[in-house]
């Protein structure tokens, strides 16, 4: 399969469509501890080793609005109310399996750990199951001047870190997971100062929670240059997808298990099943499946007429098609 992103749209061959944009809260009472004054905030790197775009993606950001609605940095409402962090993501519960490092974005002094919790996803468990450790599996990071980072959702065993360490940028703090209250497997990160959070593409200069108007980076902007322009990636994305024969549970999209299935020539439905995030009101998904040797089999496409924040789903059912030969099908957006 080739998929690839032109324009403010998407095209790919596909029966389903995944919106996806899953809720998580990585903040919990887990407090800050003032150090001493005058020090410069911290520069921030990847909080992650992997590849923006390609096997990662950010898909969160602060929430800055200070009531009941969303608005982050950009003025595109890619958060959701009472975000406190930054979400990157990896593909699936395969890649999470296969482990995806965690990575100390700034050095400073580990403040508290916790470990130990299950990743599973908490619509399954509850939110009543994860109360007062929402952050799951995860560390604070002391670096003076009163600035605090947070990763969460790590996963269960994984966190290489003792209360007391020091550590170094880019150093390894442990790996990716789903634990605490988190719809999918990603490393959330919190950035404080004075236990005020701190929105990392803002700073400090322009932008508590609640003032920012600019729908911009901030003067003070907390990234080193190079994370910067590895985070500055397209927002919405095609993430994963993958063929099936039959109707297609976002949990098993999501679990990994679809990816590569083989599928006998007499099935009696043919699936290209693509999850997305934040696909945005104007975009178009052209639907494309072609069978070897080129023959199209199905062209069609469907335009987003607004914002998805949620799961949405479009099946369309097959007739029973057979292939005259063996050979892969293939889905393509151009």
């Amino acid at each position: 399969m080739i998929f690839s992103r032109i324009g403010p749209g998407f095209l790919g061959l596909a029966v389903v469509l995944l919106w996806f944009t899953g809720i998580t809260q990585a903040q919990d009472r887990n407090g800050g501890v003032t150090g001493p004054s005058g020090l410069a905030p911290p520069r921030l790197s990847l909080p992650i080793r992997c590849d923006p775009g390609r096997d990662c993606w950010l898909v969160n950001h602060v929430d800055l609005d200070p009531g009941p609605g969303v608005r982050d940095f950009a003025c595109e409402g890619r958060t959701y109310d009472g975000h406190k962090g930054t979400d990157i993501a990896i593909r699936d519960l395969v890649a999470m399996k296969k482990g995806v490092d965690v990575l100390a974005s700034a050095g400073g002094v580990v403040l508290g750990v916790r470990d130990g919790m299950a990743d599973v996803d908490v619509t399954v468990t509850g939110g009543k199951s994860v109360k007062g450790r929402e952050c799951g599996n995860g560390l604070v990071v002391q670096h003076g001047g009163g600035w605090q980072t947070q990763y969460c959702h790590m996963r269960k065993g994984s966190v290489a870190v003792r209360k007391g360490d020091v550590v170094v940028r880019g150093q390894r703090l442990g790996l990716v997971g789903h634990s605490g209250k988190a719809q999918f497997p990603h490393v959330h990160l919190s950035v404080r100062r004075n236990k005020q959070v701190i929105d990392p593409f803002v700073g400090p200069d322009d932008a508590g929670v609640g003032t920012r108007r600019a729908c911009r980076p901030g003067r003070g902007q907390l990234w080193a240059e190079d994370a910067l322009a590895e985070l500055r990636t397209e927002g919405t994305a095609l993430f994963n997808a993958g063929f099936a024969s039959g109707a297609v549970k976002p949990e098993a999209a999501r679990s990994g298990l679809l990816a590569g299935t083989r599928m006998s020539r007499r099935a009696a439905a043919l699936v290209l099943w693509v999850d997305m995030y934040w696909p945005r009101a104007g975009d178009e998904i052209r639907l494309r499946v072609a069978a070897p040797g080129g023959r199209v089999l199905m062209d069609k496409a469907v335009r987003v007429k607004k914002p998805r924040r949620g799961g949405s789903f479009l099946p369309e059912k097959n007739g029973r098609r057979r292939f005259g030969r063996r050979g892969s099908i293939a889905g393509k957006s151009c």
